[in-house]
């Protein structure tokens, strides 16, 4: 669990994607990533497809052809000239990079997030495991790629799932057994409870839920979400939808080991990248007390089996 460095400078953005175009998309995660650079930060995180943008009409609306075309064509492909220059920004800028994408891969799109180095290589590469309710009207499923989840870096083991994979048990559990150091929890835009629908959905909620994940792993998390505007409302059409039809949704924050919360409060409204020098040591000082993969587990009690097999729909006899 030991690093090289005893402190690691992070970036968490909270910005407003390029809603539905690749290209601008792409120009607008090269400037932040440049910005984080330059203010000194090793890593920097994305939300939950910062490209093209969440498909937030979903919750408004079942279908919406015209929109899913377009989210489709717009989305991004892991190998193409697209993630080329995302890969050489990161390169140029000496910056390792969380990106969370919509994946385009022959005629599907799937949640997924790259961890890239700051030599521009992809370090790793998944897919989320089971889209979320009405996400499930666009996204497919991943197979054993979704357990592609951390890598070791120079300054940190890095590691990062998207928005509700933190309420699955399971899988966190693995993720924690690949001993991160620094979690991106990747979100959308996310808004303050009020009303009827569930407090767990709300920014509150989706916090709570990123600091859990930093108290049971004892790793810092980079809770990174979305803003959206009046613009993106027009965009997505969502104005009369249940989510995402006011102007808002951003609450990133760093969180310690401990849980406790290491960034200022930024207004929901407002694009900016937060940072945070992170104390490794902080680490060893939560897992003293519990460590739920080492003297805090009983493994003759209790194991997971996990099936990492990616599976094709074409198989070939020998």
């Amino acid at each position: 669990m030991t690093t090289a460095q005893s402190s690691v400078r992070v970036a968490v953005t909270q910005a407003e994607p390029a809603w539905l175009n690749l290209s601008e998309g792409v120009a607008k995660t090269c400037r932040l990533m440049a910005e984080a650079a330059r203010e000194g930060a090793q890593l920097v995180a994305f939300p939950e497809c910062w490209i093209p943008g969440y498909p937030a009409w979903i919750w408004t609306r079942n279908l919406d052809p015209e929109l899913s075309i377009e989210y489709m064509k717009n989305s991004l492909q892991l190998d193409s000239p697209e993630m080329d220059q995302i890969r050489a920004c990161a390169r140029e800028n000496a910056i390792a990079v969380s990106l969370g994408f919509s994946e385009y891969d022959q005629g599907s799109v799937y949640i997924a997030q790259a961890l890239l180095g700051a030599d521009g290589e992809v370090k790793a590469h998944r897919r989320k495991m089971k889209p979320t309710h009405m996400e499930r009207t666009i996204f497919g499923d991943a197979s054993g790629e979704c357990f592609d989840s951390v890598a070791a870096l120079p300054f940190a083991r890095v590691g990062h799932l998207s928005c509700w994979e933190h309420i699955q048990p399971l899988l966190k559990y693995y993720t924690y057994s690949l001993r991160e150091q620094i979690h991106i929890a990747a979100w959308p835009p996310v808004y303050p409870h009020s009303g009827p629908e569930l407090w767990s959905m709300s920014a509150e909620g989706v916090q709570t839920l990123s600091r859990t994940y930093a108290i049971e792993s004892q790793a810092f998390v980079l809770h990174c979400t979305t803003v959206i505007s009046d613009a993106g409302i027009q965009k997505m059409k969502t104005a009369s939808g249940l989510l995402m039809s006011t102007p808002g949704g951003g609450s990133s924050a760093v969180f310690g080991p401990d849980g406790r919360r290491l960034t200022p409060e930024v207004e929901s409204t407002v694009e900016t990248i937060l940072y945070a020098d992170l104390d490794m040591d902080q680490i060893l000082a939560s897992k003293m007390f519990v460590d739920a993969l080492g003297h805090y587990s009983r493994p003759d009690l209790m194991r997971l089996s996990v099936s990492k097999e990616r599976r094709q729909m074409v198989i070939h006899d020998e």
